[in-house]
């Protein structure tokens, strides 16, 4: 056999793996039987007893029971294990590290957070990063680990997991972040922007926005079911939209963004003045892009979530002609909701 006929064999197991455990995992605690699996995924009998033997084998999934009132033969009903492999995700905030382990079934089963300052050198904060992995995963078997995702202040290349002229970050420039932490770790690493891993953080409707307010603004993007990076894996810079020709300073240089804006106002003392500003961004997402459902997240607009929430609202109820057709749901994320997303992009190792 060709090498590239055993990686095309090889791809086409993986995917096929992916495709049942994303079924089980779907089922949750009541189990799903092998012909339900073969009807679901469109996968052969044979293929599908050939997969759940493979992954009975490696402990991914456990027999639990059988299928009641099933007719004929009994049909044996298959779970996940979540416990069998973990991930973990990272959020590099500008003034917090944050990292959460969770098992297969998504579900937290660990945590650690220490402060950092971004503004600095990147070496000692991805030393403190790689010794807080460390701690998570002391006692498990390094094969129970599938990798750390790494979500952090974008620009970035999410592909090459390069950062580029990231704001306030100066000396950044250029980091070869998943590179980095690699090597730190020995663990496979994916890098994604903070905004991205967000917005991934839980399944939502087709066309939704996760709008981030902390010590920077951005937006993670989910357009017709599928996660928009765009060209260069920097879709999402909602924070710099320029809302103020004559309005402050942005720490990018440029003046009046809406990121500036919010921020002088919380620095002022006046955060309805920022909810209001956050509120005339997300109608103009929401009428540029046909947003269904906007996720709210950030430590700033969470520590004040109903202000903001009312301000967005009013300024959707003013700014968008007919609300009553282009209805948009408003959800407040949870506060992991960055390291959650991000240790989802390790779990898409088994789940695809």
């Amino acid at each position: 056999m060709t090498t590239d006929s055993a990686l095309n064999l090889t791809l086409v197991r993986d995917r096929n793996d992916a495709a049942v455990l994303r079924a089980v995992r779907a089922r949750g605690e009541s189990g799903i039987s092998r012909v339900q699996l073969a009807a679901g995924t469109g996968l052969t009998a044979q293929a599908i007893s050939k997969i759940t033997a493979r992954l009975l084998g490696e402990g991914l999934l456990t027999e639990a029971g059988r299928l009641a009132g099933a007719t004929g033969k009994p049909r044996t009903l298959l779970r996940l294990v979540p416990d069998a492999r973990c991930a973990l995700g990272a959020h590099l905030g500008r003034s917090e590290l944050r990292l959460v382990r969770v098992d297969l079934g998504g579900a937290v089963t660990g945590r650690s957070a220490a402060p950092a300052d971004l503004r600095g050198e990147a070496g000692p904060v991805l030393d403190r990063l790689a010794a807080m992995v460390r701690e998570l995963t002391a006692g498990l078997d390094p094969a129970q680990v599938l990798g750390l995702g790494v979500a952090c202040p974008g620009p970035l290349d999410a592909r090459d997991g390069v950062l580029h002229e990231v704001t306030g970050m100066p000396h950044w420039r250029g980091l070869r972040l998943r590179e980095e932490m690699a090597a730190r770790t020995g663990l496979p690493v994916l890098v994604e922007k903070d905004t991205t891993a967000g917005v991934l953080s839980r399944l939502g409707a087709d066309h939704r926005a996760y709008v981030f307010l902390g010590e920077g603004l951005g937006a993670g993007l989910v357009l017709g079911g599928r996660v928009h990076r765009g060209a260069r894996t920097n879709a999402g810079e909602f924070g710099h939209q320029c809302v103020d020709r004559a309005g402050p300073v942005c720490a990018c240089g440029a003046r009046g963004c809406l990121e500036a804006v919010c921020l002088a106002a919380l620095r002022a003392g006046r955060p309805a003045d920022a909810a209001q500003a956050l509120g005339v961004g997300v109608a103009n997402l929401v009428r540029l892009l046909d947003i269904e459902e906007v996720l709210l997240g950030g430590d700033a607009l969470l520590d004040s979530a109903d202000l903001f929430e009312s301000a967005i609202r009013a300024e959707l109820a003013a700014r968008v002609p007919d609300p009553t057709w282009q209805p948009v749901t408003l959800t407040r994320a949870p506060r992991l909701a960055v390291p959650l997303g991000a240790a989802g992009l390790a779990l898409g190792r088994v789940f695809g």
